[in-house]
């Protein structure tokens, strides 16, 4: 009789929130049979990742089976959890794509930017797909975009639930509600595990319906003599689609700014998931020549990133748009985990230059979370009713507060996984157990391209960011011997003109460090570690600070 196993390995979207990736394999008597992807989205660098863009899932693990891979699976359209797809679709060996029709619509969109044809399937809710060994079935859910799904996953040992990013929201401004029946008669049938989405598991109570936000901009929107400036996450095309309801009411123009936030909205305002009048489509020059109160700005940068059109405008660096007192810039999304110092300084900032600035913390109704509280998951649980429960798309506290609620309804403890980037689980009938890991690091991209920010580059951004820059340039003849006094320079390190004494005795230790002892001549690379490392004891030694030193000999 054949053995059947299948093991769940996340690549990402456990404890760091965002880069969502999930493998489920399938295995026949411990031999690999099929494995089906879960989303494949990027992940946003933290503070100290200098001059990072993103970052991606590592694929690593995947590049020897790529024969055995049968499908992509995206649950919903927003970046950590589609955009890494582009990255890594050729090196995944091209798998069909399966979406429903926003998302798919997202996902080609970005496909084009990179010249690249992808496989792409518009699901439907009444069908199973098969993968090999595995079928899905995909299951309408709410959140803070469009044609959000949870998959059913069945296989020869039972079938899985993987609820990632959700909401039970009743009325939503755009769409139905969550298909509960299908939820429950999935559970009447039978669920081994439970995937569920665990971000706002410190939360009370039922997340507000997206619906409340509409009302928040009318009002505010109301109150504004100046520009009204809106900023949140541009796949968030409910929340915009309030917005530009708002200023339709009060005869705005409506002008979109940051590319994802043009090429979003354009591609919803053509499928009509965002209907704009088009003599109220406006673009940024008209901010020039029209009355504040007739612009309405939705704005990419929410998350306070450096090059979003929001960071433009807060460095006063746009070429037709200024901060002015009476304009008002509204957040309408939550800092993820580890963007909030981001966030922070450019809301300082705006409201330094006079804008009434509007965000969550003191307005509550001016964002709802698109990820459901505990009474949402504490619903889906009961809907499913699974055996086992594995949290993802939150950290480990976040894991740990799922893991509560589980033991609130009666669940065992042991049957909750929390889980690190890698770890895995083995299921296999009726029973599940943690597996090894899988090795997993950061892919980084910045404009270089992918994966040339490795850690020694941004290790040395860090000390250049924080202690500085110090380059001795030597004189040397053919042999390698000093011929002239070194010159040392610095950068962001100290103030030059009032350190002359500490680089003219760190000039002397050059001179005597590099003098070469009975008459043996230094190679290249001897001349420069003796140097640098010299020179790096005796900064730290003087100053406490640990510049970046560079050696470089210039012969004569």
């Amino acid at each position: 009789m054949d053995h059947y196993k299948l093991r769940f390995v996340p690549l990402g979207g456990v404890v760091g929130v965002t880069k969502n990736m999930y493998l489920y394999e399938l295995y026949k008597n411990d031999e690999l049979q099929d494995i089906l992807i879960v989303d494949c989205g990027i992940g946003f660098p933290q503070e100290q990742d200098l001059g990072v863009d993103f970052v991606i899932p590592d694929i690593s693990y995947l590049r020897d089976k790529l024969d055995k891979i049968r499908g992509i699976c995206l649950t919903h359209g927003h970046e950590d959890h589609i955009t890494a797809l582009p990255y890594h679709y050729e090196a995944l060996g091209r798998p069909p794509v399966f979406g429903s029709k926003l998302t798919v619509a997202f996902v080609v969109n970005k496909a084009k930017e990179f010249y690249l044809q992808m496989e792409t399937r518009e699901i439907d809710y009444n069908r199973w797909y098969q993968f090999g060994g595995i079928q899905v079935q995909y299951i309408h859910t709410t959140h803070s975009i469009p044609d959000t799904c949870h998959l059913l996953i069945r296989s020869p040992i039972g079938t899985l639930y993987h609820g990632s990013d959700f909401k039970l929201d009743l009325n939503p401004p755009f769409g139905n509600p969550p298909d509960f029946y299908a939820m429950t008669k999935a559970g009447k049938e039978g669920i081994l595990a439970l995937m569920s989405d665990c971000l706002g598991s410190e939360r009370d109570g039922l997340t507000l319906s997206e619906s409340v936000v509409g009302q928040t901009f009318e009002d505010e929107m109301r109150k504004t003599k100046g520009k009204f400036i809106m900023t949140t996450f541009s796949s968030n095309i409910s929340r915009i689609r309030q917005c530009v309801d708002a200023a339709i009411k009060f005869n705005r123009k409506i002008i979109f700014m940051g590319r994802s936030m043009r090429d979003n909205t354009k591609m919803a305002s053509e499928m009509n998931y965002l209907p704009v009048p088009l003599e109220l489509m406006g673009k940024e020059e008209d901010v020039m020549r029209l009355p504040p109160k007739k612009i309405c700005l939705i704005v990419a940068g929410s998350q306070g990133q450096y090059q979003s059109a929001l960071s433009k405008i807060t460095r006063k660096q746009h070429r037709f748009i200024k901060i002015n007192p009476g304009d008002k810039v509204v957040f309408s999304s939550d800092p993820i985990p580890g963007n909030e110092e981001g966030v922070t300084s450019i809301i300082e900032e705006l409201t330094l230059q006079g804008a009434d600035v509007v965000y969550p913390a003191i307005q509550d109704q001016l964002h709802t979370s698109g990820h459901g509280n505990k009474l949402d998951m504490m619903f889906l649980m009961r809907f499913t009713n699974p055996k086992y429960f594995v949290p993802i798309g939150g950290t480990i506290r976040h894991q740990r507060q799922y893991q509560r609620l589980c033991e609130e309804l009666g669940y065992k403890k042991d049957n909750v996984f929390l889980l690190n980037e890698g770890d895995t689980v083995w299921f296999s009938k009726g029973s599940a157990s943690k597996g090894d890991t899988v090795f997993t690091k950061n892919i980084y991209v910045d404009s270089t391209g992918v994966g040339e920010v490795g850690t020694m580059v941004l290790k040395d951004r860090q000390t250049l960011s924080s202690e500085g820059i110090v380059v001795a340039v030597l004189p040397v003849d053919q042999q390698n011997k000093l011929v002239g006094r070194p010159r040392i320079l610095s950068r962001g390190f100290v103030f030059e003109k009032n350190e002359e004494r500490l680089f003219e005795d760190a000039t002397r230790l050059v001179e005597k460090v590099t003098r070469p002892q009975h008459d043996q001549i230094m190679d290249y690379q001897t001349l420069r570690k003796r140097t640098s490392d010299a020179l790096e004891e005796f900064f730290q030694r003087e100053r406490n600070k640990n510049p970046m030193v560079i050696v470089e000999l210039l012969q004569v």
